[in-house]
């Protein structure tokens, strides 16, 4: 991220680049190496030279993409709780965590691992919190078992990174299912 403030025509060209970036990155599924950052600078408009200035690197872009994902996330939680009943709105984001852990093995596996490490220490606490937040309201509600934690649905969410690719679209539903049906009140 630029230490000093971008002007306004930069900023947007940033933004679109990187809007680009999560496009290409939902429309492959996560599959990194199909994201061609030339591709990329012309679905946002800007010149190769412009993509450059902004991310130097694939994995600068790559980590950018990551970042916005987990805003994104992370920032559904009061909407989803507005519009929905507490295990509704918990079961509605693990179904958009499940989309956003696609594009991160992509990204994952594509960002050094200093980088990652450095990347996700800066940035797993955020969501912790929305977890948490759903949970709490979940049990304030009487829909979310009591002593369940935000590590223990990680963990369980863990199950994840053992999907092989050509079953994703199978298994996570399921997997998801399993996940809120164990929340649930005995």
């Amino acid at each position: 991220m630029p230490s000093r403030e971008l002007r306004s025509d930069a900023a947007a060209n940033r933004d679109r680049i990187v809007e680009a970036a999560r496009a290409e990155l939902s429309r492959s599924n996560g599959a990194v190496d199909e994201l061609k950052l030339h591709l990329v600078a012309k679905s946002a408009g800007v010149g190769q030279g412009t993509l450059y200035r902004h991310f130097p690197t694939r994995e600068h872009l790559l980590a950018e993409a990551y970042r916005e994902e987990l805003t994104e996330l992370v920032d559904a939680v009061a909407a989803l709780s507005a519009q929905h009943s507490p295990l509704d709105a918990l079961t509605c984001w693990l179904r958009r965590l499940v989309e956003y852990a696609r594009v991160k093995r992509g990204v994952m596996a594509a960002i050094e691992a200093t980088a990652w490490r450095d990347l996700y220490s800066d940035q797993h606490h955020r969501l912790d919190h929305a977890l948490g937040t759903l949970l709490d309201q979940g049990k304030a509600a009487g829909q979310v078992r009591d002593g369940v934690d935000v590590t223990d649905v990680i963990l369980l969410l863990g199950a994840l990174s053992r999907v092989p690719e050509s079953e994703w679209d199978t298994r996570t539903p399921t997997i998801i299912t399993v996940i809120i049906d164990g929340l649930r009140p005995r």
